[in-house]
């Protein structure tokens, strides 16, 4: 049997508060801001640094790695308590974790997991996160509705079982597929996707960026105090990553899509996930001279602070 979480149901994943993110491990620390410069995260999550002289200049670079205790609340749930996540036994082995050469093909992608959720769920083999970057093309959930796709022609469209409606996947954008057995950890779905949440939440939180969940929509956000507000007294906010998941046999497949330096132009043939009158953003798009190697390296060290240890592949 396949269990595939649509987006009405991931909704209700979004009703309660729960902790922000869990400390990055220590190999992540950076020096930021330099020395003699105090840096400070204001409510409305963009980071400015203040030089000895009191003026404030923007923050460039990357942060150090904080404690979960610094970190921002981010809208808290009560089914996830501080530090949690959903580690396997001590004595399990590492997660694989692997890291694609080149751009994949998506329904290559998508064989490829199918085969390893099988093993798996049999047995057969370890579980695995896959980081991939997908050519440019669009991807239907299970709640996709046709006339949120904009320009029906622009890039290949892939209808595709995991739970939620149109997205973008394309260069620069970090796919990670989580193949994981939640009969070894928790086989609680809610909580899952939850901790994806967290595992996005904290990875941003290494660069000093404030991700955050909305009740009524589904990804991560991050607020845009330099836009316009979207409407009277709603401030602007735009989407930084997407969640889409399967679960056949409590065997997770699918999973996350953080902007790293995708076209976000490319974005405008769709209604992303559904979700009209919002922007999408990107780690560069924010000023963040970051690399899609150094990204990967605090994905992982962020992922197995929520789920254990992983081992290269």
């Amino acid at each position: 049997m396949s269990l595939t979480v649509p987006a009405a149901a991931r909704s209700d994943y979004l009703k309660t508060d729960q902790p922000g993110p869990t400390a990055t491990d220590a190999r992540s620390a950076r020096r930021f801001p330099p020395e003699g410069v105090n840096e400070t995260l204001p409510a409305d999550g963009y980071r400015i640094v203040k030089t000895p002289d009191g003026t404030a200049a923007p923050a460039e670079g990357p942060a150090v790695a904080v404690a979960a205790s610094d970190a921002p609340a981010a809208r808290r749930r009560d089914d996830l308590g501080a530090g949690a996540g959903l580690r396997a036994a001590p004595d399990a082995p590492p997660v694989e974790w692997v890291i694609a050469d080149g751009l994949v093909d998506y329904p290559d992608a998508v064989a490829e997991m199918e085969a390893r959720v099988a093993a798996i769920a049999e047995g057969r083999a370890a579980e695995r996160v896959w980081l991939v970057e997908h050519p440019p093309l669009y991807t239907a959930g299970t709640s996709a509705i046709a006339t949120d796709l904009l320009a029906p022609d622009r890039f290949p469209v892939h209808e595709t079982g995991r739970g939620g409606e149109f997205t973008y996947h394309g260069p620069g954008q970090r796919v990670a597929y989580v193949m994981l057995d939640l009969k070894r950890r928790r086989p609680d779905v809610r909580r899952y996707v939850a901790t994806l949440e967290e595992w996005l939440i904290a990875t941003l939180w290494a660069y000093h960026l404030r991700g955050e969940r909305r009740d009524d929509r589904v990804g991560v956000w991050v607020r845009r105090p330099d836009k316009p507000d979207i409407a009277p007294g709603v401030p602007a906010e735009d989407k930084i990553a997407a969640i889409g998941i399967r679960i056949r046999k409590w065997v997770t497949f699918h999973g996350i899509a953080l902007n790293v330096e995708p076209n976000l132009e490319h974005f405008s043939g769709i209604v992303p996930c559904g979700i009209a009158g919002y922007g999408v953003t990107s780690l560069v798009d924010l000023g963040l001279p970051v690399t899609m190697p150094e990204v990967d390296m605090v994905l992982r060290e962020t992922f197995e602070a929520l789920f254990g240890p992983t081992v290269r592949a």
